[in-house]
C-alpha cells in the first residue's frame, strides 16, 4: 500500500504541476482516477467500486426509508460521481444492481407497493455555472441551429411523490420508491389539505401528476421546538421531517404535521392531448387546483438560463418551503421526448445546486437552557457570524447525544448553517484545527436554574428537571402562555417575565391575573404607562378564543392547529377535562400519543388547580360561547385568503380576523383563492393573483370588510 500512497502522490505533483484538474473528494480515503491515467490495479478498482456502492446504497436507505441521513447532498453527489466515472473508465465492473442503475431505494415493508405507470426518474446534478453552459451545448448539438427555449424552475426540497388521478379522482399516492415501484401513502396524502382529492376544470381521464410533498418553514420550526419540549430528537431539516411524516402507520399523525405539496411535473397521460411545454403544463396543473411554486422564466439560451437561477437564488428564501437549487428543462414536450432519458435521468433537464448558506465560527461556551417541560437543552455560544442573511451567536445543539455523534468541544471551531433556513444548527466540526485546548462537554447532573435532580427517562434522549417549582420551567411556560401565537399579552415578554418572576410576583400562569399596578411599577425600569399597558393587555387576555388558551397552557403535543380543533370539538375546558382517550382520538389529527398526553395532564393536580384558579380570576374557560357575536356572523364563510407583503397589522392578527368570520387562509395562491390580502413589496403570489384573476384587496379594503356590518361587507 505505501508503494500506491507513493504513486499517487507524484501523479498528483505530476497533474497538478500541468494544471489538470483533480477530481476528488477527501482524497486520501476515496482513490481516484484522472484524466484517463489507471493509478492502482484492477483489484483496487472493483474494491472501490464495491466500497461506492455500500455507501451509496446505505445513503439511500437512510434518506429514503429511514428520513435519518448522514450525508450532505454534496457529498452524497461527490460519490455518486466517483462511481459513475469508474464504471464508465472500467465497463467490465458495472452490474445491473448498481445504485446508478436505479433510482431511490426499496419500498418499506410496513406499506403496500405501488407500480408508477411512467416510471419516476430523478435529475443529473450540477453546482457548477460553466456545467449550465455545458449542458446547453450539448442540447444544441441535437437540436440544429439552437432553436429551442428552456425553463429555469425552483428546486423544492422535498419528497417526491406521484399522484394518480382517474377521471379527475385521486386513486393513488404513491412515494419515489426504487423508480418503477414506489410505497402506496394515499391514506396519508390524503391528510395534506393543499391536495385536492378531485381535480378541477379540463383534466384527461388518467394522469399521473408529479412533485413534492413538503413541510414549510415556518411549521418546521415548531415541530422541532416541540420535539424539543417533548425530550425528542430534533427534525435534521424539512425534508427529512416531510421524509419522516410522510411514512408515519398512523395518518392522524400525519394530519398533525402540517405537510404541504408542490407540483410541476406528469407521468401517465391518457385520454386527451397533453401540455405541448413545460410552462403550458404548469398552468394546467394550477388551473387542475394543484398547488405550484408560483415562479418560472423561459429563457433561451445559457446566458439566460444563468440569469434566471441567479434572479432565483436572490429570492428562493421567500418561498415557505425549503429550495435548494434550479431546475433547467427543455420546454417543448416534443423535443423531451425526441431526447429521451439515460438510466437514470432525463437528458433534456438538469438540477443546478446552490451552495448551502454555512459559516464558520468559534464555539465559545455551552450554556444549558431549560424549557417549560423541563427539558436541558444545550446551546452553543458562538462569536457573531452571519449565515443566510441573519446575525447568529447562538445554535441549538438539541441533546447530549447529538454533541457526542459530532464530537463538538467547547473551544471548537465549527460550521453552522440554518437548518430548513430557520434555526441556527452546528453541522460539523473543524477538528483539524483544534489547538488541545478544547474541553468535551459533560452534561449537568443538577438543573441550572434551580438545582433540582435531574432525570433521564428510559428511550429517552433527553434529560429533564423534574422540579414542579423549577423557575426556569415557569418563565418558559409564561412567555410561551403571553407569546403573540397564544394568549398575546402585550408587553409581557422575556424580560418582563424575568423581572416578575426574580421579584417573586408570581408561581404560576395564574399568577399574572394577580399582578397589580403598585407592584409592577416598583420594577426596574417600569413606568406607570407601560404598567398600566401591561395591566390592559393581561385583562384582554381573559376572553380570548378557547384554542389561544388551550395552546397557551402547553400541554404536551399540542400545537396551534391541534388546539383550535380541540376547541372546536369540546367547546370548553370542563369538558376536555372529563373527556376520555377515545374522545380525544375522535378529533381529527389526534392520534393515541397526543389522546392520551391531553387525558394525563387534564388528571394532574397542579393542571386541575391551575384551571380552578384560572377560572376564579375570571378567565374564559369556554364556559361561554368564545367568540360571542362572531359566530353568527360567517361573512367570510366558503372564502379562502391569502396574505402576502408587509402589513401594518400582524399576519397572525389578520388571519385570527379571517377565521373567526367563518374564512380559510392558505399559504399559497391557487384557483381556488378567493382574496389576496397585500401589505407593500409583495412578490410573487402578487404576480400569480393577478394572472389567476383572484381579487386583490389592500389592507384598507381588509378594514372596511372586517369593521362594517355584515350587511354592508363587500
Amino acid at each position: 500500500m505505501n508503494g500506491i500512497n507513493s504513486t499517487r502522490r507524484v501523479a498528483v505533483a505530476v497533474i497538478s504541476e500541468i494544471g489538470l484538474r483533480i477530481p476528488w473528494v477527501a482524497f486520501p480515503e476515496r482513490l481516484r482516477y484522472t484524466h484517463g491515467m489507471d493509478l492502482f490495479d484492477s483489484s483496487s478498482v472493483r474494491n472501490r467500486i464495491q466500497s461506492l456502492r455500500q455507501q451509496i446504497d446505505q445513503a439511500n436507505r437512510l434518506y429514503y426509508v429511514e428520513a435519518a441521513p448522514v450525508l450532505s447532498d454534496r457529498e452524497y453527489d461527490a460519490i455518486y460521481r466517483e462511481l459513475v466515472e469508474l464504471e464508465e473508465k472500467h465497463p467490465e465492473f458495472a452490474t445491473a444492481d448498481s445504485p446508478t442503475r436505479k433510482v431511490g431505494a426499496d419500498v418499506l415493508e410496513a406499506f403496500s407497493q405501488a407500480d408508477h405507470r411512467v416510471p419516476m426518474q430523478s435529475l443529473d446534478n450540477t453546482y457548477a455555472e460553466n456545467e449550465v453552459t455545458a449542458f446547453y451545448a450539448r442540447l444544441e448539438r441535437f437540436v440544429p441551429g439552437g432553436d429551442f427555449t428552456t425553463t429555469v424552475e425552483p428546486k423544492v426540497d422535498g419528497v417526491a411523490i406521484s399522484l394518480l388521478y382517474e377521471n379527475g379522482v385521486l386513486t393513488r399516492a404513491a412515494t419515489r420508491g426504487n423508480g418503477v415501484t414506489g410505497d402506496d401513502v394515499t391514506a396519508n396524502v390524503r391528510t395534506i389539505r393543499t391536495i385536492p382529492h378531485r381535480l378541477s376544470g379540463d383534466f384527461p381521464a388518467v394522469v399521473e401528476v408529479r412533485g413534492e410533498v413538503v413541510l414549510p418553514k415556518a411549521r418546521f420550526a415548531e415541530i422541532n421546538l416541540e420535539r424539543d419540549e417533548a425530550g425528542l430528537p430534533a427534525f435534521a431539516n424539512p425534508r427529512n421531517a416531510a421524509a419522516g411524516s410522510l411514512k408515519q402507520l398512523d395518518s392522524r399523525m400525519v394530519a398533525s404535521r402540517g405537510l404541504d405539496a408542490v407540483f410541476y411535473a406528469i407521468g401517465a397521460w391518457e385520454g386527451s392531448q397533453a401540455p405541448e411545454s413545460q410552462q403550458a403544463l404548469l398552468d394546467w396543473i394550477a388551473g387542475v387546483g394543484l398547488p405550484v411554486t408560483g415562479w418560472h422564466r423561459v429563457v433561451a439560451d445559457a446566458a439566460e438560463a444563468i440569469d434566471g437561477i441567479r434572479a432565483l437564488g436572490a429570492i428562493r428564501h421567500d418561498f415557505p418551503f425549503e429550495t435548494d437549487g434550479a431546475v433547467l428543462k427543455v420546454n417543448s414536450t416534443a423535443l423531451q421526448r425526441e431526447l429521451g432519458s439515460t438510466a437514470k435521468a432525463p437528458r433534456w433537464a438538469i438540477a443546478y445546486k446552490y451552495e448551502p448558506e454555512q459559516a464558520e465560527t468559534k464555539l465559545h461556551a455551552i450554556t444549558i437552557q431549560v424549557g417549560r417541560t423541563g427539558v436541558l437543552t444545550p446551546v452553543a455560544e458562538l462569536e457573531p457570524v452571519v449565515v443566510s442573511g441573519s446575525r447568529v451567536s447562538r445554535a441549538t445543539l438539541h441533546n447530549e447525544e447529538e454533541i457526542q455523534r459530532k464530537d463538538i468541544r467547547i473551544g471548537d471551531v465549527v460550521v453552522i448553517e440554518k437548518a430548513g433556513e430557520v434555526i441556527p444548527a452546528v453541522v460539523s466540526v473543524k477538528s483539524e484545527r483544534r489547538t488541545g485546548g478544547e474541553t468535551i462537554f459533560q452534561m449537568p447532573t443538577h438543573c441550572p436554574s434551580c438545582g433540582g435532580a435531574v432525570v433521564r427517562e428510559d428511550g429517552q434522549v433527553a434529560v429533564r428537571c423534574v422540579n414542579p417549582s423549577c423557575g426556569a420551567q415557569l418563565r418558559r411556560r409564561i412567555e410561551h402562555f403571553a407569546s403573540r401565537g397564544a394568549m398575546e399579552i402585550e408587553g409581557l415578554g422575556e424580560a418582563m417575565v424575568d423581572q416578575i418572576i426574580t421579584a417573586g410576583l408570581v408561581s404560576d400562569i395564574a399568577g399574572i391575573y394577580d399582578i397589580t399596578i403598585e407592584q409592577l411599577v416598583a420594577l426596574e425600569r417600569t413606568g406607570e404607562k407601560s404598567a398600566n399597558n401591561l395591566l390592559a393587555g393581561i385583562t384582554a387576555s381573559k376572553s380570548r378564543p378557547l384554542w389561544r388558551l388551550i395552546f397557551g397552557l402547553g400541554i404536551l403535543h399540542v400545537g396551534a392547529s391541534s388546539a383550535r380543533k380541540l376547541a372546536d370539538r369540546f367547546r370548553s375546558m370542563d369538558a376536555m377535562a372529563a373527556a376520555t382517550v377515545d374522545d380525544f382520538k375522535s378529533v381529527d389529527d389526534i392520534g393515541d400519543v397526543v389522546a392520551q398526553s391531553l387525558h394525563d395532564w387534564f388528571r394532574l393536580p397542579t393542571v386541575i388547580e391551575l384551571l380552578a384558579r384560572l377560572r376564579a380570576r375570571n378567565v374564559d374557560l369556554g364556559q361561554h360561547d368564545e367568540a360571542g357575536a362572531d359566530t353568527a356572523d360567517r361573512r367570510f364563510a366558503n372564502t379562502t385568503w391569502v396574505l402576502t407583503g408587509a402589513l401594518t397589522m400582524s399576519r397572525d392578527a389578520a388571519s385570527e380576523q379571517i377565521r373567526r368570520f367563518g374564512g380559510n387562509v392558505s399559504s399559497s395562491v391557487s384557483k381556488k383563492t378567493t382574496y389576496l390580502l397585500a401589505g407593500s413589496d409583495a412578490g410573487s403570489k402578487l404576480t400569480k393573483a393577478t394572472e389567476l384573476g383572484v381579487k386583490i384587496l389592500t389592507e384598507q379594503d381588509f378594514h372596511a370588510m372586517t369593521s362594517a356590518p355584515p350587511a354592508e361587507q363587500l
